[in-house]
């Protein structure tokens, strides 16, 4: 297992770097291929399309599929609007499921750094359903909510949190 990986590798070393004859079999010992495969899959990356978020207000919806990051070309972060789809709903909730809705960005599993030199990130990416005027549809918001959302006039979505981070 560990020699067809390191020729694969040798393989892709040869095609990236034009023809060189490195063989990365000797570099390459299992555990350092493991690590480099962890580093690969921890990656923390925008909320762009076809993301899967978790709702986590009292709206009706449990998942919702990102569409477009209204702002930024690569993707959204904490406090930005999001338009998506709900992908999974309680049966008697107000949003119900297929439905096209805008959502906040409240958690994210990419890192923020803050003015005070700390850094922001969170285990799951999670949203709040709001309307066009960017008023939340729930009553309730589950879970730590950051503080940057102050800054993006995000406050209502403050006023209901039960635990600002």
């Amino acid at each position: 297992m560990a020699a067809s990986l390191a020729s694969k590798w040798s393989r892709v070393s040869r095609s990236l770097f034009g023809g060189l004859e490195n063989n990365l079999s000797s570099l390459l010992s299992p555990s350092t291929e493991m690590t480099a495969c962890n580093f690969f899959s921890q990656h923390r990356t925008f909320i762009q399309m076809r993301t899967v978020l978790k709702v986590v207000d009292n709206s009706g919806a449990k998942k919702v599929m990102c569409i477009q990051a209204l702002k930024g070309k690569k993707g959204a972060r904490l406090g930005d609007t999001i338009v998506a789809s709900v992908k999974e709903a309680m049966p008697n909730g107000k949003v119900k499921k297929g439905k096209v809705v805008y959502g906040v960005v409240v958690r994210a599993a990419m890192q923020r750094g803050r003015c005070d030199g700390s850094q922001v990130k969170f285990d799951d990416n999670a949203v709040v359903l709001v309307d066009k005027q960017g008023q939340p549809i729930g009553t309730r918001v589950f879970g730590p909510v950051p503080h940057e959302l102050r800054k993006k006039k995000h406050v209502k979505i403050l006023t209901l949190a039960e635990h600002i981070a």
